[in-house]
């Protein structure tokens, strides 16, 4: 059984690394060091953002296991959990770490946006890749927030550390959308699976499965729906919804054309429970319902 920790407190999380306890609710950590060796699981009710300096531990999400890369940094959210997985002859490692409870965000701004970061949601085989001069800009921020944590707390402190992580997301948001482009050869990579898989869906098994979804894509591709969504808008110009959408529409129009089909019997082989569904999807889609596109076309 692996060991089991769970951060409720930023306390807690600063005790088991030996940080300095500088606010109740932020901490600024740098950790380097010998790592934890053996199977940890680790429950989080906090936010922590950690900026890995070198190799030296895997993680697990599910069964599916992924290497840290060097200056890269991973994100988890409250609720979340995640399993490191470190072998006995593994070097020190050297990372940062920027931890915030949520109760310090409780009535601002940035607590109100909190979940339009969706890297928070990424798993760790998709952690964010930087460059030297994004470390260093980020490393910036976190000197800034470190800096007031050790100013004796007034009206203001709260106010700046809030905005100074605020300013440290929106970095990391930036870095992100970079990379999703830079990545570009990977990501096309993965369009093209994504491609292939869902014609064979829509083609074999849409009508015993149902319709096909953004999170069976992602699971399969081994991405995160967050992730997988970025990459597609990203790649394609079009949400994963409205990729998968476009391909239903164009293979319905060709099973419409088939005139041995019946309307109910192209719906049932999309995938649709009830053909008024498929009327409804069709039409919005394309502004015809199915009937009207039949008579169209033939």
């Amino acid at each position: 059984m692996p060991e089991q920790i769970r951060f409720e407190s930023i306390k807690q999380f600063n005790d088991l690394y030996g940080f300095a306890n500088l606010h109740p609710l932020v901490s600024v950590g740098r950790y380097d060091g010998a790592p934890n060796t053996g199977v940890t699981t680790y429950q989080y009710d906090i936010y922590a953002i950690f900026i890995k300096e070198t190799k030296g531990c895997s993680l697990n999400y599910g069964l599916t296991r992924y290497d840290f890369d060097e200056m890269s940094v991973v994100s988890f959210a409250p609720g979340q959990k995640v399993t490191s997985i470190v072998e006995p002859d593994t070097p020190n490692i050297k990372w940062t770490v920027l931890a915030f409870h949520p109760d310090f965000l409780s009535r601002t701004g940035l607590g109100k946006k909190m979940s339009g970061y969706e890297f928070f949601s990424y798993n760790s085989n998709e952690a964010l890749h930087l460059s030297e001069e994004e470390v260093k800009t980020i490393n910036s921020v976190i000197s800034l927030i470190e800096h007031e944590m050790q100013h004796a707390i007034d009206r203001h402190s709260r106010n700046i550390i809030v905005s100074n992580i605020e300013v440290f997301l929106d970095y990391c948001m930036r870095f992100y959308e970079r990379q999703f482009i830079t990545r570009e050869v990977i990501n096309n990579t993965v369009i093209e699976k994504f491609q292939q898989m869902l014609m064979g869906y829509i083609a074999n098994k849409a009508e015993h499965e149902g319709l096909p979804s953004v999170a069976y894509f992602a699971d399969r591709l081994n991405l995160s729906p967050g992730y997988f969504g970025e990459l597609v808008k990203t790649a394609t110009g079009q949400t994963a919804k409205d990729f998968i959408s476009n391909c239903m529409v164009n293979a319905a129009r060709e099973l419409l054309n088939e005139m041995s089909l019946n309307i109910s019997q192209v719906s049932y082989r999309l995938g649709f429970d009830y053909p008024q569904h498929f009327v409804r999807f069709f039409k919005r889609r394309t502004g015809k319902t199915p009937k009207e596109y039949r008579n169209t076309a033939n």
